[in-house]
């Protein structure tokens, strides 16, 4: 097994707990849009180009509609965890740990931490480490951010290796501390639910919050 194997199957495991009509962190959707969004993104690469947005985004929603009308959610819940057909890009071999870590976590918390009484999880020392690894993104994520920042690890203690990333490079610069999983889930705009420190001038974090929010 994977990180992005196991948080594939948490994440199911999760959904079929719930059902369809429970809230999320992603503005609007439901536990069915989630999952219908998922088997979109793996099985169906005409609509899968619109789901970041852009002149296919609404394609792409409509698709998403009809999914979660027309397939039971078990069954979508099912496809997730089968994992992509063997002629998607995400079949690949290395594609799902490189691509699908960060997605499957990030919406494995978007369900655990829409639920009444959510508590964070342990990540084993890999998966955080492996979560860190792929922050690079944040270069990607911020790169329109007012200010600098600064992305700094904090679960390391005396452990070597690099703890500070530099996701917006300019002055002045606002440093954003947390482990691994936080910074993750901050980065991919899930600021109201991440555990985060944000260091630097008032009006300079105002400017961010207010940015990235």
């Amino acid at each position: 097994m994977t990180h992005a194997r196991d948080e594939r199957a948490g994440l199911c495991d999760l959904l079929a707990k719930l059902g369809p009509d429970q809230p999320t962190l992603c503005a609007g959707w439901q536990t069915g849009d989630l999952a219908a969004h998922l088997v979109l993104r793996e099985r169906r690469p005409d609509a899968g180009a619109g789901v970041m947005g852009g002149p296919l985004a609404g394609y792409t929603r409509r698709v998403q509609d009809r999914l979660v009308a027309r397939t039971p959610f078990a069954q979508l819940v099912e496809m997730i965890r089968t994992g992509p057909p063997r002629m998607s890009m995400f079949a690949l071999p290395g594609m799902d740990e490189r691509a699908n870590l960060v997605e499957y976590f990030v919406h494995h918390e978007d369900v655990r931490r829409a639920q009444p009484g959510w508590q964070p999880r342990d990540l084993s020392v890999e998966e955080a480490d492996d979560l860190w690894r792929r922050l690079r993104l944040a270069r990607l994520m911020l790169r329109g951010a007012p200010v600098g920042v600064e992305l700094v690890r904090a679960d390391v203690g005396e452990r070597p290796g690099r703890v500070r990333i530099t996701a917006r490079a300019r002055t002045p610069v606002v440093t954003v501390t947390g482990d691994p999983a936080e910074l993750t889930l901050w980065t991919m705009g899930r600021v109201s639910a991440a555990d985060v420190r944000l260091d630097g001038s008032d009006a300079d974090v105002t400017a961010l919050r207010a940015w990235h929010h």
